[in-house]
């Protein structure tokens, strides 16, 4: 595996690749991999004949009072996993690399409606980072598709709206969310949790689980089926942030006719934030 930090040997080892012929897949990624990133490689693997993946905490998705400075930084670990996982080009550039200019003018892609609430509303300008950067890589990588997580679902449905809205030539895959045995879903910040959080925070997933069941036996009270569920969270010590039940299309509020939804969440458990989704078919069954 090959590992670069700038954008002119990135363009130029991606450039080789493909004048081999090589269908080039991008997994893009702020590092300290678990199974969950390395699922991700393996599936762009899959796809294409050259995986490059990237590391880099992007400043400009972190809020003034998150854990920039203390996110987790394990290059030489996450390296091994990478080249164990088949990547065959890392992209590993520095904060100037990325915004040589500053990132207080730096033009930001914003996308509307789909980034707003949910992860959006706690984490005011959140996405706009998130949108920003990740148009960035797209135009140095210029990759045939990316791969990415849906863990953060409204993440994943951002990046394919930008995709759609800005005409980019790039196809977005979406991975399946990897789970510890006991449920939880996997996270880089899950290494924030105590022994004590760490085995109360599988509530998380439980508690979604609880809430699909009854939408799958017809429970369509959707005030009442958050509220249980709030109930559940902070009688296990978690202060929910948001939980919601959208369309899983559009992220928009479920309608009558809505045949997938997806249950959302976001809690705090001592200072770590989880985060889970859970898709659910609610389609009527036919007579």
């Amino acid at each position: 595996m090959n590992v670069v930090k700038t954008i002119a040997d990135l363009r130029a080892a991606v450039a080789r690749a493909r004048g081999e012929g090589k269908r080039i897949g991008f997994v893009p990624t702020m590092g300290n991999l678990h199974a969950g990133h390395i699922a991700l490689v393996k599936k762009a693997g899959q796809r294409a004949d050259f995986v490059v993946a990237s590391i880099f905490v992007n400043p400009l998705q972190f809020g003034p009072n998150e854990d920039l400075a203390s996110y987790p930084r394990t290059l030489a670990a996450d390296q091994d996993k990478l080249f164990e996982a088949g990547c065959h080009l890392l992209f590993a550039p520095s904060v100037e690399e990325m915004y040589p200019h500053g990132q207080a003018l730096q033009t930001i892609v914003r996308v509307p409606g789909v980034s707003e609430g949910l992860c959006g509303g706690s984490r005011p300008g959140h996405f706009d980072g998130v949108s920003t950067v990740v148009s960035k890589l797209f135009n140095m990588v210029l990759p045939d598709l990316a791969v990415f997580g849906q863990k953060d679902f409204q993440q994943l449905a951002v990046i394919r709206t930008m995709v759609r809205d800005l005409n980019m030539p790039v196809q977005i895959i979406g991975e399946p969310i990897v789970r510890a045995d006991d449920g939880l879903a996997l996270s880089s910040r899950n290494g924030y949790l105590s022994a004590d959080e760490r085995a109360t925070a599988p509530v998380l997933h439980r508690t979604l689980q609880q809430l699909a069941d009854a939408l799958r036996n017809g429970e369509r009270d959707y005030p009442a089926l958050l509220e249980s569920g709030h109930q559940a969270l902070q009688a296990a010590g978690l202060r929910p942030d948001y939980l919601e039940i959208r369309n899983a299309a559009d992220l928009q509020p479920v309608k009558p006719d809505s045949h997938e939804v997806v249950i959302l969440a976001a809690a705090f458990l001592g200072k770590t934030r989880l985060l889970d989704n859970l898709l659910v078919d609610i389609t009527p069954p036919v007579d």
